[in-house]
């Protein structure tokens, strides 16, 4: 057995976060020891570990939900030729609905709808919420008492964010979104028929 040394705390540390599935809090990190090595400790060899790991293909980053390993974002686009399912795509509609949740949460799908000044589909507000992106949060106290929707935690750390504060400003959000490429469907004449 290895001595209970602040080496050997780092490397329990290290391991423990290479095999998680998810982001792992100080607080949970702190039980793997018998002795409590207490929060400061545990964040300075965190602080290591991710030192240890500069300059190499994955880092040690924090998240809202606490501390993962991660491939660094610059080699990404190599290891998604190797997935066999395809990213699912989001139509506009879904991302600007999550743009303004996200930067103006929590919002009404009333406020959405004023500011995107379209009603908003029931089925994109699923979408989101099947995601784990987005979630009720409250109610409104006006008539009606509409729902209150705001980011989710999943959300944050899906996009490898701390907080909500951590968002791109939202020019870059407008940037990316005349980016994102959306299939043209050409609408069908009223004096169009089917073909035989």
């Amino acid at each position: 057995m290895l001595a209970q040394t602040p080496e050997h705390w780092k490397r329990v540390l290290e391991a423990a976060l290479l095999s998680a599935q998810s982001p792992l809090s100080v607080a949970l990190l702190r039980q793997l020891f018998d002795e409590d090595p207490g929060p400061e400790l545990v964040r300075r060899l965190l602080d290591e570990v991710r030192a240890d790991w500069e300059g190499r293909t994955v880092e040690l980053v924090q998240v809202a939900g606490g501390w993962r390993f991660q491939t660094r974002p610059e080699l990404q686009t190599y290891l998604d030729r190797l997935k066999q399912e395809r990213a699912p795509k989001y139509s506009r509609a879904v991302l600007e609905t999550l743009a303004i949740i996200a930067y103006r949460q929590p919002v009404t799908r009333g406020d959405i709808e004023e500011i995107r000044g379209v009603s908003v589909a029931t089925s994109v507000i699923k979408t989101l919420e099947s995601r784990g992106w987005v979630d009720v949060v409250g109610h409104r106290d006006v008539p009606g008492r509409p729902a209150l929707l705001a980011t989710t935690r999943r959300f944050l750390e899906e996009m490898g964010l701390r907080s909500i504060t951590e968002l791109p400003p939202l020019t870059e959000i407008e940037r990316i979104m005349d980016l994102v490429e959306l299939p043209i469907e050409r609408p069908v004449a009223a004096t169009e028929t089917d073909p035989e």
